[in-house]
């Protein structure tokens, strides 16, 4: 089952924490979150899995920054997110999606016991502006039944900051 807006907001300080957390951003079944100033984008034109790509930084002005299509920015939300008990899961804004940018190629499923900002992996199909502090996607939260371990990887919990890819570490 989703947890309705109402029960999120019944649960947060308790089983859910969202921080910063406004009344303002709550729906009837999800949580807006909103785009943090800073990007990562990848300096190498060709990636490789099995090596740390290296990145540098974007600052999204406020006046905004278009994106261009075929290239990956990775973003962060604003907001730090932790949930002991509930599956939080984070899909784009239909109206983000209409404007044809993409917030999240893969990685929207996340883990009970996951705690920090979300890492944002952006694209477009043709030029878009975006702006810093834009609602640009929404987290959800699902019951799970059985017995579960919590997320305990190292690679990206308690993050302070955009994640980029620690894929490479699998390979050590």
């Amino acid at each position: 089952m989703i947890l309705s807006g109402r029960e999120i907001k019944r649960k947060i300080d308790d089983e859910i924490i969202i921080d910063p957390f406004s009344e303002d951003q709550v729906n009837p079944n999800s949580y807006n979150l909103k785009l943090h100033n800073q990007l990562l984008v990848y300096k190498d034109e060709v990636l490789d899995l099995k090596e740390e790509n290296s990145t540098e930084t974007i600052t999204i002005p406020q006046d905004g920054l278009i994106l261009e299509p075929g290239k990956l920015y990775l973003g962060r939300t604003v907001e730090y997110t932790s949930t002991d008990k509930y599956v939080p899961m984070l899909e784009g804004r239909s109206s983000i999606g209409r404007l044809g940018l993409f917030v999240h190629i893969t990685a929207g499923f996340g883990d009970i016991g996951f705690s920090g900002f979300w890492t944002l992996e952006i694209f477009c199909i043709q030029p878009v502006k975006i702006y810093p502090d834009i609602e640009i996607c929404q987290i959800y939260y699902h019951t799970i039944e059985g017995d579960y371990d919590k997320y305990s990887s190292g690679k990206y919990q308690n993050n302070q900051g955009i994640q980029k890819s620690l894929l490479f570490k699998d390979f050590k």
